[in-house]
């Protein structure tokens, strides 16, 4: 067993921030509720335990506390913003509300460094949100930083091995943040940062031979990412006993149903099956102009011809599908909302009961940039491993109005337009999203001395890192041009191209 972090989450939308940062130095984390049974954690033994922030007040009647057991644990403990507040009232200090809110950039300066800030400067930028402070210490802490505004910016009570940072070590804002966190890691807790990928793969080939035993398994395949690669790894545990089915709606991009049957079925020699079903959801799309119409018609769809597949193969125990960490966190968290019934074409929810499936989830303590890491060591190609975020709906919710054959046609060239142009520029690494959508309005143009009233397409291009904020690319000029004119010229249909500015928010990246 690696060494291990246990979060703690008290609601901070930085939470999986915290997580993502300390897998970062090869340090094995999980996110638990606030209220996790101590006796729970001592039997699993973290090497620390970190307290996230979060949006309570600790002076509320009902805000969340973690179990009064905790304290008496024989590990390090560190909390951030909500959790140093909490550590603060917990063991015999004063937390009250500040003079001032502090939100946003603040300048602290370092009165002790002790072990979290040695090696650092005596002044730093950090990121502060927080109306509360800790006004009075407990017994046997220490002043380690402070702020014009926050006298206690930091503390620590190292004998005892409990620390705390009003701060947020864990974003881009704290430019040192990471030195911090890696003293908490390192220095105070110990770990080894041994957590490889290359090893949690073989971890994952043994507990699923372990599981499945000599049955088969059934493997919702959409070409995406995460059931790309639980398909790989399923199929190097068990080979042939694996079963793939890959539903083709028709609303793909250009190419990716006969990417999807190369990659997996003729490169990787998986049992893929593919139901041809193009005719079927376009049939039922006809006249649909509605957005979460169109979404529940498609996964209505897809459940129904992934069913009719899965029938084909008799009993099979299990089903494989593509869940990450962020939707098991969402699903477990006391903050979080439900997981969603259908996300894209992987987890595949409400399928008929009497089909009995077991889940198989092997991707469920991963992140996304992770799973691409696995990928990478499982083999797959550059193609799956970094394609962009693809919604389930496919193409149908960028095509705003109805969706036709004639109209997936158009935009499935149009997009090709902008796939390869951005990938011919040198910055499209920073690119999170890029496509093209079709507006359900016509304008006058001229063509060949001729007058034409065509279609216009958007084009939108977003950085990002987690999809949950977005901003637009400021794509050079040059590339803008190249994109417009080979759509109007080599797309028929189309005369006339925009460019999307909007960020998210106030918009989404999807236009519906």
């Amino acid at each position: 067993m690696h060494d291990w972090i246990a979060i703690l989450d008290f609601g901070s939308q930085y939470t999986q921030l915290i997580a993502r940062r300390v897998r970062a130095q090869k340090v094995y984390c999980e996110i638990l509720r606030f209220d996790t049974p101590a006796a729970e954690l001592a039997a699993r033994r973290p090497k620390g335990v970190i307290l996230s922030g979060g949006p309570a007040s600790v002076r509320a009647p009902q805000a969340p506390a973690c179990d009064p057991q905790l304290w008496r644990l024989d590990v390090p403990i560190l909390g951030i913003c909500y959790g140093m507040q909490l550590i603060g009232r917990d063991l015999g200090g004063t937390v009250r509300p500040g003079d001032a809110r502090e939100y946003g950039t603040a300048r602290i300066r370092v009165l002790e460094p002790d072990v979290l800030f040695s090696d650092l400067p005596r002044e730093m930028d950090v990121w502060m949100s927080h109306g509360d402070q800790v006004a009075a210490m407990p017994p046997g802490f220490r002043a380690l930083a402070s702020t014009s505004e926050c006298p206690i910016a930091a503390m620590a009570d190292s004998a005892r091995r409990r620390y705390g940072l009003q701060f947020h070590p864990e974003v881009v804002h704290t430019p040192r943040g990471i030195e911090i966190l890696r003293h908490f890691l390192f220095d105070i807790c110990g770990c080894a940062g041994d957590w490889e990928m290359a090893g949690h793969v073989e971890e994952c080939l043994r507990l699923i031979r372990e599981k499945v035993g000599t049955d088969h398994v059934l493997c919702a395949l959409s070409g995406g990412v995460d059931s790309a690669v639980v398909a790989a790894l399923i199929h190097r545990a068990i080979g042939p006993r694996l079963h793939c089915v890959f539903v083709d709606n028709g609303l793909l991009r250009a190419g990716e149903a006969e990417q999807v049957e190369t990659t997996f079925g003729a490169h990787f020699g998986m049992d893929l099956h593919v139901a041809r079903a193009g005719d079927r959801f376009l049939s039922a799309l006809r006249g649909v102009t509605d957005p979460e119409q169109k979404r529940k018609i498609i996964g209505r769809l897809f459940i129904e011809v992934f069913t009719e597949e899965a029938r084909r193969f008799g009993p099979v125990r299990f089903l494989a599908q593509g869940t990450l960490y962020p939707d098991v966190i969402e699903s477990v968290s006391a903050f979080g909302g439900p997981s969603s019934t259908i996300k894209s074409h992987h987890n595949v929810g409400g399928l008929p009961e009497d089909l009995h499936f077991e889940l198989i989830e092997p991707l469920r303590d991963l992140f996304k940039d992770e799973v691409r890491e696995m990928g990478q060591a499982l083999g797959l190609p550059d193609a799956i491993i970094r394609r962009q975020p693809f919604p389930g709906p496919g193409l149908a919710v960028r095509i705003l109005g109805e969706v036709t054959a004639e109209r997936v046609a158009m935009l499935q060239q149009a997009d090709l337009r902008v796939q390869e142009e951005i990938a011919r520029w040198p910055g499209a690494a920073a690119v999170w999203q890029s496509f093209a959508v079709l507006l359900p309005v016509q304008t006058v143009g001229v063509m060949g001395d001729e007058r034409t009233y065509e279609n216009v397409v958007a084009l939108r291009a977003v950085e990002s890192t987690d999809g949950m904020t977005a901003d637009w690319v400021r794509l050079p000029y040059e590339v803008l041009d190249r994109i417009a004119r080979r759509i109007v010229n080599e797309v028929r249909g189309v005369n006339r191209v925009v460019y999307d500015l909007t960020s998210k928010p106030p918009g989404t990246i999807e236009w519906e």
